[in-house]
């Protein structure tokens, strides 16, 4: 069975991913695991920034970019996601800044009809050897400039 995701052209910013809910992804409701939807976005955003070369391939960072923390995630549920399957991941950036990013991000149904939860995740990009905060590459610049939410949307 095919599972069809919303066109990415009907969104106006970010990007629409596709994540997967599997058995163990389910609480003993059978409802996704709260702390589960972490997972996801985080598996989402790393398919996205990996497919555009900021990734980790033979043991190593492609980019320093890839090196940095959450420092922040907030998440609100909206509805339960009941079973397996494929659901849909919304992300964006709100914010880049010199050595810091805000995401926004939405789970919805494939047919964009439900949302499961939304929420936001701060990330601080860190320099490996002092752990401090170190500005962006200009890559990652070009990368987050078509995640970047315009601000009149």
């Amino acid at each position: 069975m095919t599972h069809a995701l919303a066109d990415q052209s009907a969104v106006t910013y970010g990007h629409v991913g596709q994540a997967m809910v599997h058995f163990d992804d389910l609480d003993a409701l059978g409802l996704l695991h709260n702390a589960r939807y972490a997972l996801l976005l985080e598996r989402a955003l790393t398919a996205y920034w990996s497919d555009r070369g900021v990734a980790y391939r033979a043991g190593r960072a492609t980019t320093p970019d890839v090196f940095h923390a959450v420092r922040e995630f907030s998440i609100t549920y909206r509805a339960p996601v009941t079973g397996t399957g494929p659901i849909a991941v919304h992300f964006w950036l709100e914010h880049f800044g010199t050595s810091s990013a805000e995401y926004a991000f939405r789970f919805h149904s494939l047919d964009d009809t439900t949302t499961y939860a939304e929420g936001r995740r701060a990330i601080v990009r860190l320099d490996p050897a002092t752990m401090r905060p170190t500005p962006w590459t200009e890559a990652a610049r070009a990368v987050a400039d078509t995640l970047l939410r315009p601000t009149s949307a």
